[in-house]
């Protein structure tokens, strides 16, 4: 299967965005339920070569669910080593057979298509999540927010448990990607307090 959408324009956002952290931000609060800056940029350390491996099907058969918190470490090359890992996983996803029948993430085995789409939610919400916990604008292409906004159109207003949380309502005439957010649990209008 030819690839349906490429990563590098949400790889190269995410990885500007963690560029533009600094050392003193990491234990400030994100919108991302309990978790500080610091331990999400360990998620995503976690989850770029995870979805990585599920592009390769070198995951198959021997993920596992993604360690989370106080058990995750930040390697000390976070920036270069996440662009890096972005990278690789663009890479990866650019190969057709990537896209070709079940792979495997987090112990989750579902189509590789999907599961595609999976991965680009994760760079762009937690894009998001990062930006705004520290100061910065997330820059989302309209192909990848028509793409999202297609996937979790149908999200259940519960929520999916150790996915998303329940969905926050957002006006219908609010920016797209406002409404993108909401539908992942997420208010648009939070703010950090560690940010002036």
């Amino acid at each position: 299967m030819e690839p349906q959408f490429d990563f590098e324009p949400a790889a190269r956002s995410l990885a500007a965005i963690v560029d533009g952290i600094s050392d003193n931000q990491l234990g400030d609060p994100t919108p991302s339920g309990e978790s500080t800056v610091r331990d999400l940029l360990g998620h995503v350390v976690g989850l770029t070569e995870a979805f990585r491996q599920a592009a390769t099907k070198e995951a198959v058969g021997n993920s596992a669910p993604p360690s989370s918190g106080a058990d995750m470490t930040l390697p000390a090359d976070w920036r270069t080593g996440i662009a890096a890992q972005l990278e690789t996983l663009t890479a990866a996803w650019r190969e057709p057979q990537a896209w070709d029948g079940d792979t495997e993430a987090g112990g989750v085995e579902m189509p590789a298509a999907i599961m595609a789409i999976v991965a680009l939610d994760e760079i762009v919400i937690h894009g998001w999540d990062l930006a705004v916990a520290t100061g910065q604008k997330l820059r989302v292409d309209p192909t990848d927010l028509a793409i999202l906004h297609e996937f979790l159109r149908e999200t259940d207003p519960a929520g999916t448990p150790g996915l998303f949380g329940p969905i926050v309502e957002i006006p219908a005439d609010a920016p797209e990607f406002d409404r993108l957010l909401g539908l992942t649990g997420r208010d648009p209008a939070w703010r950090s307090s560690a940010v002036a």
